[in-house]
């Protein structure tokens, strides 16, 4: 069925199985802050034929995408989730099955972080549109900024990138992989179609800050590129850095399905990995990532004002980062 044979009540019903009662049905939502926490707010939004399509990203992973793109940029403030509102623009020749998937999707990410759907809104649409708006709680004294790193601070990320940007390479090509499993096929794709948000840090950073109440993280989430995030961060905060390629952490697939150039590409540039990017004084970063999986120092921030990608060990080595070379929606 289409929704435009559904109708607009009959959407709501359906929709309105995601939320719980007790929240939903008035005007707005009313949801009550932890005391003594601040409150942040953060939207996203996702564009069919620009975010998605249906030949790389299937309805319940197009909800749970745009889920995890909200609460990874909550987790890149140290904010726990209370909620996410939900607006959608959809053809009205969408399937009810569709929409019935895609909020399953949203909810199979959500549930991981006992997080509900509190409200929102659906409209008619010429092109199918998913607008997510998601609310979350931080101690004032614990928000994680792009503008208060330090020169000499490490440069800490919390995972592998160019994962995402390979899985879609996988989904674009039916040809591309010969070389690997079809575990590690599957593995890329997934990190492409079902990101998962880095609020599992947060409880290790909340550790830390408990050890030294002055502490204080600069950062932000890698969801629009590792290069893009670094350089934010050091002209955010007035310092420079230098990363050092040979740290950037990538799994063995990679090396497997692409030369090192591209794959060096992509994981400076894919984007939609969903990490955090974490600049912290040097011993709390060897202390963090002992306890986060996969995690890794790649560099240090600096004095100077440029952002320099060290590929070697000659002068002519060093590569000079911006945000242009970076994904720009215009």
């Amino acid at each position: 069925m289409e929704i435009r044979d559904l109708g607009e009540q009959g959407l709501l019903a359906m929709v309105k199985r995601f939320c719980p009662l007790e929240v939903v049905g008035d005007d707005g939502a009313v949801v009550t802050p932890v005391a003594d926490q601040s409150v942040v707010v953060t939207t996203d939004m996702l564009v069919e034929g620009c975010h998605f399509s249906d030949r790389t990203t299937p309805p319940t992973a197009v909800g749970w995408r745009s889920v995890a793109a909200n609460l990874s940029d909550l987790a890149a403030m140290g904010a726990s989730p209370l909620g996410i509102t939900v607006a959608l623009g959809l053809r009205g020749e969408t399937s009810s099955n569709w929409v019935q998937q895609l909020y399953e999707g949203m909810a199979q990410c959500l549930d991981q972080f006992q997080t509900p759907i509190i409200g929102g809104d659906i409209c008619r649409s010429p092109i199918n549109t998913i607008s997510i708006t998601a609310i979350g709680t931080v101690s004032p004294q614990r928000i994680i900024k792009r503008s208060t790193a330090q020169p000499e601070w490490a440069i800490v990320v919390s995972g592998a990138h160019g994962h995402s940007r390979a899985g879609l390479e996988l989904l674009l090509n039916d040809d591309l992989g010969a070389s690997l499993s079809e575990t590690e096929k599957r593995s890329l794709q997934q990190d492409h179609q079902y990101p998962q948000p880095r609020l599992d840090i947060l409880p290790t950073l909340q550790k830390l800050w408990d050890s030294d109440r002055h502490l204080i993280i600069a950062g932000m989430d890698s969801s629009d590129g590792l290069a893009d995030a670094i350089v934010q961060i050091s002209q955010a905060s007035g310092v420079g850095a230098r990363i050092e390629a040979q740290k950037l952490p990538h799994s063995n697939s990679l090396e497997k399905l692409a030369p090192a150039e591209t794959i060096l590409d992509w994981v400076l540039y894919g984007g939609e990995d969903f990490e955090l990017v974490l600049c912290l004084p040097c011993d709390r970063a060897q202390q963090l990532i002992k306890h986060i999986p996969g995690s890794a120092i790649i560099g240090v921030t600096t004095t100077e004002t440029q952002t320099i990608l060290l590929t070697g060990t000659h002068p002519n080595s060093e590569i000079i980062l911006t945000q242009k070379q970076g994904f720009q929606h215009f």
